[in-house]
């Protein structure tokens, strides 16, 4: 029995030796490429196509949650999962605010960072400044002139950032899909373990605009495992309904608290089961 190889010949001009070819199969080969009037090199080649197609759609694909209630339960998560990563031969990145803990943390850790400078979310959390700003314009009061215009001047302002949301929406999500590419072009089609503290800013700003994002990262997944991390405090004084669509756009939901990782399980249920033991 003779053994046959096949020398495949791509566009860019590469060749692929495949050997190991018996009488039997390049026979059958053979038959197959006069019958649908083709060369044994093109059937071969779109074996390969499919082949690698198939384990591409194999490749891990996980978009988790995590909500946490403040840094130093993060940095013990952080610290963990460093050492999990490493284990598991994972590429480690991460996005977030410059500065912060995490982003400190991790960056001492040798992770990669995605964030595009400059930064486009302010450190400042803007409710804090709304609230110092209306504490000032109350002890103003007593000058009622100065306070009017003080008072036009806060409208005016609010009129004009209506005027811009639409614009800054665009740029906020054109900054985020910045980020992810800088992120799969270092993982190079390599599965990563990503944390993404990044979409906690945005969320801050208008979670609307963080589901947006979320749903449209649903379509592209890196591959491996990528985690969105929100604080509890961001989340608060949002709907039930955004925070069930939330739930909905990642495939688990971890709850973090000091040193514990509860898994969160969501499910539709019907009315009578509010009175089943």
């Amino acid at each position: 029995m003779y053994k046959y190889e096949i020398i495949l010949c791509f566009a860019v001009a590469h060749n692929l030796i495949v050997r190991g070819f018996d009488d039997n199969i390049h026979s059958q080969l053979g038959e197959m490429a006069n019958q649908r009037g083709v060369s044994i090199n093109s059937i071969v080649k779109d074996a390969v196509d499919l082949w690698l197609k198939h384990q591409q759609s194999q490749v891990t694909r996980k978009h988790h949650l995590v909500i946490y209630s403040d840094d130093d339960s993060m940095t013990g998560l952080l610290k963990s999962m460093d050492r999990l990563a490493k284990e598991s031969d994972l590429i480690k990145c991460f996005c977030g605010p410059p500065g912060s803990p995490s982003s400190k943390l991790l960056s001492k850790l040798k992770w990669y960072d995605g964030t595009v400078m400059p930064y486009y979310y302010k450190n400042t959390d803007a409710s804090i400044e709304a609230s110092t700003e209306d504490a000032s314009l109350a002890n103003r009061q007593d000058n009622d002139e100065q306070y009017l215009v003080l008072q036009r001047q806060k409208q005016q302002q609010q009129d004009h950032q209506t005027r811009s949301h639409i614009h800054s929406q665009k740029n906020a999500i054109k900054y985020c899909e910045k980020v992810i590419e800088n992120l799969a072009k270092h993982s190079n089609n390599r599965q990563v373990c990503c944390l993404d503290f990044l979409i906690n800013d945005v969320a801050r700003a208008a979670l609307k605009q963080a589901l947006t994002i979320e749903e449209s990262y649903n379509n592209d997944r890196l591959p491996g495992l990528t985690y969105c991390t929100y604080k509890t405090a961001t989340l608060l004084n949002s709907g039930i309904k955004n925070i069930l669509e939330l739930f909905q756009l990642h495939d688990q939901i971890f709850l973090l608290t000091g040193d514990e990782v509860h898994k969160l399980h969501v499910t539709k249920e019907r009315v009578h089961k509010l009175f089943l033991n």
